[in-house]
């Protein structure tokens, strides 16, 4: 895989398409309702760690094959043989599974996600970890580690979940593992917003980003998670030090001289 192309990149366990500068990722075991792997979920954050080196990519979109998102973990070819690995090897599985999660926040590129119907487990993680989540009526997410007898803070979500939803929600659906509909999810904040076809919805809003000025979206995302660990005075220097970087853009430029003359800027992400 070249580090700063992916256009053309082969996947081997999901679909994987360029539509401009919007790589979109297709989970795509729909007689299963969309389970990750091993395979899967190392091949899904090598991309996303490549992703943060790609000059051709500036938005993605992950969206499920068969009108479900994803099932989680696959029951036979994950959780079974779980039951069965030393503590080492589990602590092996289960890093690399963050590793996703870490590589999902560190890419520059903002990354949407469209949900209809199943979204549980790993699944879940996948739409959490995401900037910006579109649904479909259907869509039922379900953080159910609590009913498998795991602890609910998996891949990120004790952190992740509050900082969304807010900490008391977040706790109810750790704890008792019940499903999130649509319309709940939107009112709680989780979802963006709901629409027959989310999958269109989010490669209309993909491309509105795409063509943004998306060096200054990248500056955006990476604040949005990194000021998590900062105090307020650390921010506001944080995001002084990232705007005069923006400032020194071409795309600023741009903005200004199109504003000057009644034009609409076009960005370039330079």
């Amino acid at each position: 895989m070249q580090t700063n192309q992916l256009a053309t990149y082969a996947a081997d366990n999901f679909l994987w398409r360029v539509e401009g500068s919007v790589g979109i990722i297709g989970l795509n075991r729909p007689e299963r309702k969309n389970p990750l792997t091993f395979e899967s979920y190392a091949e899904l954050r090598d991309l996303f760690r490549n992703l943060t080196y790609a000059s051709d990519i500036d938005v993605v979109v992950i969206h499920g094959m068969g009108g479900n998102f994803c099932s989680g973990g696959d029951v036979h070819e994950i959780i079974g043989p779980l039951t069965a690995m030393s503590m080492t090897e589990l602590l092996a599985f289960t890093r690399m599974t963050g590793d996703l999660v870490k590589a999902m926040r560190a890419c520059r590129q903002p990354v949407l996600c469209a949900v209809e119907g199943v979204c549980a487990g790993a699944g879940a993680i996948l739409a959490m970890s995401s900037d910006l989540r579109y649904a479909s009526p259907t869509a039922k997410v379900s953080f159910l580690f609590n009913r498998v007898g795991l602890a609910g803070c998996d891949m990120g979500a004790c952190a992740l979940l509050p900082r969304i939803i807010g900490q008391g929600r977040a706790s109810e659906l750790l704890y008792f593992g019940r499903s999130l509909d649509a319309e709940q999810g939107e009112r709680w904040g989780f979802f963006n917003n709901i629409d027959d076809d989310p999958q269109a919805l989010a490669l209309q809003m993909a491309a509105r980003i795409a063509s943004g000025p998306t060096f200054a979206n990248g500056i955006t995302k990476m604040q949005l998670h990194q000021e998590w660990n900062m105090s307020i005075d650390q921010a506001i220097e944080s995001e002084a030090q990232a705007q005069a970087i923006c400032m020194q853009t071409e795309d600023f430029k741009r903005a200004y001289e199109a504003f000057a003359t009644r034009q609409k800027a076009i960005f370039q992400g330079d």
